[in-house]
């Protein structure tokens, strides 16, 4: 194959250079049809199809880089070879998933008569593409995607599909190994144990806003953290937030204003650590419940609030 060494060996390189942070590679073959932008021919289309060979390597669960190299098979002739990136996408539990390509081509045209003024014989391009794939057992996986090539110099704009079938090394088996049934253990003796000490646990939320608005500051994480732990080591507890401001704005809109700034603290919880929203009231008492006087900064700032407040009972551990 004429491609130009310094392309070939970058790749080659690039690839050579990977972290070992995962184990699993892959070996496979592919076949692929490539059309090409017709301003490469004098007259006709450039067309082929490729028979070739992909190594590739995980470098996270998720993501593996690839080299590939494709020889003619028909049509016109011209070989590629490619460097790109493998992103897998969706629940990697799942045996089908799609996945995205980024990376680069090299074409060498073998034949150059047919090619048109400003076109040469190598042609690199950047590409991306998608696709999707999956395993048929635990060492062997199928893929086909389609891909979008844009040329560096000439701006050629070429299509192609691509499919593969490659064997996977060093990949973590899903399936679950059976376990075996215990043998039935003796009978033990009665024993005669105490009721076990528990205490009593209370977590208090208090998140206070900036004037007029209903922003939870990142401040308050810490608070937040620990009363979504707490809900998502006890199920059956539920919340209760109250939303309040100062004394500033009419009635009608301090409770409105309440309102939402509980429930800007609900959806918090709920977003971003998980916690059934079904699970948490939230409810609005405008300016009718100060804690401090509304005369003075001090007193405004701590007036503008939501409260909540869990309580619930752990076995006290030896």
């Amino acid at each position: 194959m004429k491609l130009s060494l310094s392309v070939l060996g970058a790749l080659i390189f690039s690839f050579s250079s990977l972290t070992q942070a995962e184990d699993a590679w892959y070996l496979g073959g592919t076949a692929g049809h490539y059309v090409l932008d017709s301003e490469r021919a004098i007259e006709g289309d450039f067309e082929g199809s490729q028979l070739g060979l992909q190594l590739g390597k995980y470098i996270a669960e998720d993501l593996a880089i690839e080299l590939g190299y494709g020889s003619n098979a028909g049509h016109d002739d011209f070989d590629i070879i490619s460097l790109a990136s493998v992103k897998w996408l969706g629940d990697d539990a799942a045996n089908w998933r799609p996945y995205f390509m980024l990376g680069l081509n090299h074409y060498d045209f073998k034949e150059q008569s047919n090619l048109s003024v400003g076109h040469d014989g190598n042609s690199t391009q950047t590409f991306a593409g998608i696709g999707m794939g999956g395993y048929i057992n635990d060492s062997v996986q199928m893929r086909a995607d389609i891909r979008g090539m844009l040329g560096w110099e000439d701006l050629d704009k070429d299509v192609g599909i691509q499919f593969s079938i490659n064997h996977v090394f060093g990949r973590k088996s899903q399936a679950t190994a059976p376990v075996a049934a215990p043998a039935p253990a003796p009978e033990p003796a009665p024993v005669i144990e105490k009721a076990p000490e528990t205490r009593t646990i209370t977590i208090r939320l208090n998140v206070e806003f900036e004037f007029n608005k209903d922003v939870v500051l990142a401040v308050y994480g810490d608070q937040l953290e620990a009363i979504a732990a707490a809900m998502q080591v006890h199920e059956d507890i539920e919340l209760v937030l109250e939303g309040h401001t100062d004394s500033r704005g009419s009635d009608a809109y301090n409770d409105d204003l309440s309102s939402r700034r509980a429930e800007a603290v609900k959806r918090k919880l709920s977003d971003d650590y998980g916690i059934a929203a079904e699970r948490i009231s939230a409810v609005g008492y405008g300016e009718s419940r100060p804690i401090a006087s509304n005369d003075t900064d001090e007193g405004r700032a701590r007036n503008r609030r939501v409260v909540g407040e869990m309580s619930f009972s752990e076995v006290v551990s030896d």
